[in-house]
């Protein structure tokens, strides 16, 4: 009987060893690309409505875990991922009445600055002292996505996280690049506790100059900020003055709100009167001023006689002037204006709205996006234009600064009316169309920055919500629920100094890209020393 040959399809008797450790290296492999869109999700999970600010030092300890020692090219994948976990979920409002395609196409562009950061992050990881050159790279992604594209979109930045936090005093000492980079480092600077700490446990030593720099990238931040708490004050400077906010309310949330804009001034005006009521029974304080949010005369006032008379009225019956958000044609050309109305003299002042809304007040690329979706082109039929002088309406003897709704999301908008004389900032919006979600809080929570920034009084006149009186040291003393008619009447106090925040302007953000800058410069001299050294 002749010998046969074994079959080659037998099993080989090592495969059943090696199919565990081949499963578990993919794993590991897939670990940090998990990790760092986990990491994400937190510092989202740190950002209002909720009060969990102290979730960004982990989501950054996380982060700067899985990028430390990495290549640039790991880093960006990772920086993404990071990027989606935190934008996705932020921005979501962004798609409540027009779908999904725009959210995630937003989520998509503003993910690659993320990508960037994370790119950075990993090339200066390898510096001594790392912590402090990549707190700096975050910030620097954080100064280019508020400039581009179509003039920026400083959503997320991690100082309007803070509202509640130990650190938000620094907003006062440099602004939100300072307090955003104080929350970095922070985070940043823990990971480096905990590695230096397991390095000691490993090797049983421990380099002094790297557990200084890693002990000092936690306390430098927490110490100055309650070194920073001397700068925030909500004391009178120059007097106080009795302010009313007036949410009248919107027929119904969403886009077709807009379809219904007589009924919208006919509820602010009414919601007037019915407070003028209240005065005039002695149950609430006579008012100086009034203010009224963002597109609560949606009806030009000075095209349409009956609108006009409806404002008109309604200030006479409070006898104060008002501030009313207007959408008026002038010259051929569109402005989301706020308008100054006089009980006696009828419009006086008027400041129209400089950032407008990419895709929401205006269309980047409208031939291409007519070829995409009609329906987004359609309604937008016509762009706003910017107005190109700040806002600053005196009314009453106060000196009030405007910054309407997408405006307090850039520091220049803001600053620009303090510097021009503004004794306390009004921030008229309008967030019909977002419903009930997230925004109108993370707006909120952008206010509560800029008080404390600029150490000035702020109240948020809201169509539908939430409308809020906010003191210089960002406390919240009045707010209204969403989707009800309501007022807020509280004496607030006028200040007229300056922080240094408001004083520097950009120059702190400045410095940081410039210290950026140069640790990038250092990771990159060294890595090609060190190709060369090795004959690469």
């Amino acid at each position: 009987m002749t010998a046969t040959a074994p079959s080659t399809t037998e099993p080989d008797q090592h495969e059943p060893q090696l199919a565990p450790a081949s499963r578990r290296a993919r794993l590991l492999r897939l670990w940090p690309a998990a990790a760092a869109a986990l990491a994400g999700v937190l510092l989202y999970v740190s950002f209002p409505p909720r009060t969990l600010w102290w979730l960004a030092l982990p989501a950054f300890g996380i982060f700067g875990w899985v990028l430390r020692g990495r290549s640039w090219k790991a880093g960006l994948g990772l920086g993404y991922l990071f990027g989606l976990g935190f934008l996705l979920p932020l921005l979501v409002w962004t798609g409540v009445e027009v779908g999904p395609g725009p959210w995630l196409a937003l989520v998509v562009i503003e993910a690659v600055f993320v990508a960037l950061v994370g790119a950075g992050v990993a090339a200066v990881s390898k510096l001594p002292g790392w912590p402090l050159w990549a707190a700096a790279v975050w910030i620097a992604g954080e100064a280019a996505r508020a400039r581009v594209p179509f003039r920026g979109f400083p959503w997320g930045k991690i100082a309007f996280g803070q509202a509640d936090g130990v650190f938000l005093p620094l907003a006062a000492l440099g602004g939100t690049p300072v307090l955003g980079f104080a929350v970095v480092l922070c985070g940043f600077g823990l990971y480096e506790i905990v590695r230096q700490v397991m390095e000691r446990r490993r090797t049983g030593a421990l380099p002094r100059a790297a557990a200084v720099v890693a002990a000092l990238s936690v306390a430098v931040p927490v110490v100055g900020a309650l070194a920073a708490r001397t700068l925030v004050s909500d004391k009178a400077e120059v007097g106080t003055a009795t302010v009313a906010v007036i949410q009248g309310n919107v027929p119904r949330a969403g886009l077709d709100f807009n379809s219904q804009r007589r009924a919208v001034l006919d509820y602010h005006a009414r919601e007037t009167e019915r407070l003028a009521a209240q005065v005039k029974a002695g149950k609430v304080a006579q008012p100086d001023f009034v203010l009224w949010p963002e597109n609560s005369s949606d009806i030009d006032p000075f095209a349409n006689p009956d609108a006009s008379a409806v404002i008109e009225e309604a200030a006479r019956a409070i006898g104060a002037p008002i501030s009313v958000g207007g959408v008026v044609e002038r010259g051929g050309k569109l402005y989301n204006e706020q308008i100054l109305w006089d009980p006696e003299k009828g419009a006086t002042d008027t400041y129209d709205k400089r950032q407008v809304q990419p895709f929401g007040e205006y269309l980047p690329l409208r031939s291409v996006l007519d070829h995409i979706n009609k329906n987004w082109t359609t309604m937008v039929r016509q762009d706003f234009s910017r107005g190109s002088k700040p806002g600053v309406f005196t009314m009453d003897g106060t000196k009030v600064g405007l910054a309407t709704c997408y405006e307090a999301a850039f520091d220049w908008a803001v600053r620009d009316t303090v510097t021009h004389g503004a004794q306390m900032i009004s921030v008229p919006s309008n967030n019909a169309t977002f419903d009930r979600s997230e925004m109108t809080y993370q707006q909120l929570a952008m206010s509560r920055v800029r008080a404390v920034e600029h150490s000035r009084t702020v109240t948020v006149p809201v169509t539908s919500g939430v409308s809020a009186i906010i003191m210089p040291d960002g406390r919240i003393t009045q707010r209204t629920g969403m989707f009800v008619a309501d007022s807020l009447v509280q004496k607030v106090p006028l200040r007229s100094s300056e922080t240094p925040a408001t004083r520097m302007g950009i120059l702190p953000e400045m410095l940081l890209v410039l210290v950026a800058a140069g640790g990038l410069g250092w990771a990159i001299g060294a890595g090609v020393r060190g190709r060369r050294a090795g004959g690469v």
